[in-house]
């Protein structure tokens, strides 16, 4: 827990001083119990600056590799990921697939926070894609609220293919909590397309990007 708020408050200072971001909504998230945050994907740091700027812990997934690296590079990424909350997930293991979400799943059983993208990866056109229904199966399965979260111009502080970063300006919406009537784990399936349909009806309030009819077929970063 030590390394978690080390680790947050200074990325928070951080960007707080370097970026000078608009952020609000931040009384929208639980002040206890499972939450789940649902959100748009523009950069590589979304994760990030979700985890850093939100007032309680969410864990997003990232690559197994981070938390396995060796040397002085390889100790500090694994400290960095395991400070911000992150959850290690197998390059080859989708972020939809039935496991991930039963490890997600473990956490909001527990009574904690979580993170997803419902569209699956980085939106490279700032279009907001079809969301992918694991959302709305997460939500069914635990009953647990979503908070919706928007992102607008955080794909400007890394732009898709870059290694640097630009410090720049971007704004973070948090949305009202979303609530949806447990189930369990067998709920049809046109119940999941519809509540993951609402999440994404309410991210697209927050950030008023065009929508796309279909899903995104871009390849996950690697």
């Amino acid at each position: 827990m030590a390394l978690y708020n080390l680790t947050r408050t200074s990325i928070r200072g951080l960007v707080g001083g370097l970026c000078r971001p608009t952020i609000t909504g931040l009384e929208n998230v639980p002040s206890s119990g499972p939450f789940i945050v649902a959100c748009n994907h523009l950069s590589f740091l979304d994760s990030v600056l979700v985890q850093a700027l939100l007032p309680r812990r969410v864990g997003f997934f990232a690559k197994a590799e981070y938390f396995t690296g060796t040397g002085l590079k390889g100790y500090a990424m694994k400290s960095f990921f395991e400070g911000v909350g992150s959850i290690p997930v197998q390059r080859d293991q989708q972020a939809a697939s039935v496991a991930a979400l039963r490890t997600l799943l473990d956490i909001l059983e527990d009574g904690g926070g979580v993170g997803i993208y419902p569209e699956g990866t980085r939106s490279r056109d700032g279009l907001l894609y079809r969301g992918r229904t694991g959302v709305g199966w997460l939500a069914l399965t635990s009953g647990a609220p979503v908070v919706p979260v928007g992102l607008i111009g955080t794909e400007n502080l890394q732009p898709a293919g870059k290694k640097t970063v630009k410090p720049g300006h971007f704004t973070l919406r948090v949305g009202a909590p979303l609530y949806f009537q447990k189930t369990g784990p067998e709920h049809a399936l046109p119940a999941r397309r519809q509540a993951t349909d609402r999440v994404m009806d309410a991210i697209a309030e927050l950030t008023g990007q065009e929508r796309a009819e279909s899903y995104n077929r871009n390849r996950p970063e690697g």
